[in-house]
């Protein structure tokens, strides 16, 4: 089946991931080392039958995580061009029988999809709260895709929180100013922190991000502090060994 792209549109090699193409399109919010780190990241194993990416985009996780698993993955995304782009893409690389993409409000979706359906969900979510002097269009694709006009972190919890199953996973990566609230948060709905990791742009650096796991339902306490992660070589524009390792992720299924 031949996958049409549009005039506006590029198609990119998803870093090293042998030969994934992703369908983008210059202007738009596009996918970013976020994604590539918070899809290494995740605890993915053989119980690990139903996964859901919250915040899909043009779908970067759903494309990176098929070279961990096998499993049955969900895209969801409430804008509509980059649900659609993110559809595209999942032809592109024939994927279609792993991924499915739903262009649908992450809020309450659970009414439409059922409760308690996923082991593990990813989110890599708009990072920055709106304020009464925010002074932002709402209607304004990269607005949407940073801030959170259309989805908060409380909601995006909550609906984890139903849609996964006991014991499953939710993983997410956010700023490391909103730590304590996503830790409250996670607490709130039941969901127990399991592993955290800060992530640093340089070793003599503050943390610019921060990588969280969390079980439903899980036994309090036991969270692990993990090593830092660090993405540059000190001094130079060079990625460490450990980011280039992500970026040719192999399949560890086969």
């Amino acid at each position: 089946m031949e996958v049409k792209i549009k005039e506006n549109e590029v198609v990119n090699d998803l870093l090293g991931y042998e030969g994934l193409k992703i369908i983008q399109e210059p202007g738009r919010f596009n996918f970013s080392l976020d994604s590539t780190l918070l899809a290494h990241f995740v605890k993915i194993n053989n119980h690990s039958k139903k996964i859901a990416d919250f915040c899909t985009g043009n779908a970067p996780i759903p494309l990176m995580l098929t070279l961990r698993t096998t499993s049955e993955i969900s895209g969801i995304e409430l804008q509509f061009d980059s649900a659609d782009q993110a559809t595209r893409s999942v032809l592109l690389n024939n994927l279609s029988s792993q991924i499915t993409i739903l262009n649908e409000n992450l809020i309450n979706i659970h009414e439409s999809i059922g409760t308690e359906i996923f082991d593990v969900i990813t989110c890599n979510p708009p990072f920055f709260k709106v304020g009464p002097n925010s002074n932002l269009n709402k209607n304004d694709a990269l607005t949407m895709a940073r801030h959170e006009v259309t989805v908060t972190l409380e909601d995006i919890v909550k609906e984890a929180a139903i849609l996964l199953k006991p014991g499953g996973n939710f993983a997410m990566v956010h700023r490391p100013d909103r730590f304590l609230e996503i830790i409250e948060t996670l607490q709130k709905y039941k969901l127990t922190p399991k592993r955290v990791r800060f992530v640093y742009p340089r070793i003599d650096k503050e943390a610019n991000g921060v990588l969280i796991e969390a079980t439903l339902h899980g036994k309090i306490g036991g969270m692990r502090l993990e090593a830092p992660l660090i993405i540059y070589e000190e001094s130079t524009p060079n990625y460490t060994k450990e980011i280039l390792e992500m970026f040719n992720l192999k399949k560890k299924f086969d």
